[in-house]
């Protein structure tokens, strides 16, 4: 595998949360971003994070609870929960002297940069990191689209979905001794096999129609961020 220029990493809310459930561990952004900053100065790699807001709010989750809600506006209030966790990660990022920038897709000037692409890339090509908040902008659309059509808007050559086990399994290996993991999958097979659930199937299939390779990894393993940046195979490559 060649060394990636660009990078997207997307973090999901539920790992801003650690070992709670609710808000955010600080002790793991600590860990998260001293990586970064390692990687950043090493391997010179530029790295784009798309955030989500799980462990605030979902949008889908609270509209099927309070019928009183739209989804629509419950999805723009989860928008805002990726916006305190992009808020959280840039002044965790500087602490350690890493330069980084925070952009949404929704008008919050006082906290934020909007989303404009060719500043993002000029804060990327200066050694900045660029969070992004805010999903697409739009309700009805999964921060995992999001990052993928971010990543194909700022010109990455992967995407990094980061979990919390070290790739695609044939089988559940919490329940199957025998689950063998999978090194490489098509974008055709996750979409067919209901029973990964690497992404949802637009950001998959917006993947494929670009030929975006999205690599699957344990992000709780130290270190592997930086291995990727330099070229090894790590986790699973869905391309």
């Amino acid at each position: 595998m060649s060394k990636p220029h660009r990078i997207l990493l997307k973090l999901s809310g539920e790992q801003f949360a650690g070992k709670n459930v609710f808000g955010i561990d600080t002790d793991f952004l600590l860990g998260l971003a001293k990586e970064l900053h390692e990687v950043v100065t090493e391997t010179k790699a530029q790295i784009v994070i798309v955030v989500g807001g799980g462990n605030f709010l979902r949008g889908a989750t609270l509209s099927k609870k309070e019928s009183t809600i739209e989804r629509a506006t419950a999805d723009y209030m989860g928008m805002l929960a990726t916006v305190m966790n992009g808020m959280a990660l840039v002044d965790i990022l500087e602490h350690f002297g890493q330069p980084a920038r925070l952009q949404t897709r929704l008008r919050i000037e006082s906290v934020a940069e909007p989303f404009i692409r060719r500043r993002a890339i000029r804060h990327l090509e200066k050694g900045r990191i660029v969070v992004i908040g805010g999903g697409t902008g739009n309700p009805f659309v999964t921060t995992d689209t999001a990052a993928v059509s971010t990543a194909l808007e700022l010109g990455c050559d992967i995407v990094l979905k980061a979990t919390k086990v070290d790739g695609v399994y044939s089988k559940d290996p919490d329940k199957h001794i025998d689950a063998v993991k999978i090194d490489r999958m098509s974008y055709l097979d996750v979409i067919k096999d209901k029973d990964i659930s690497v992404m949802d199937n637009a950001a998959i299939s917006l993947a494929m129609d670009n030929n975006l390779p999205i690599r699957i990894f344990d992000l709780l393993t130290n270190g592997n961020i930086k291995r990727i940046a330099n070229g090894f195979e790590v986790g699973t490559l869905v391309h």
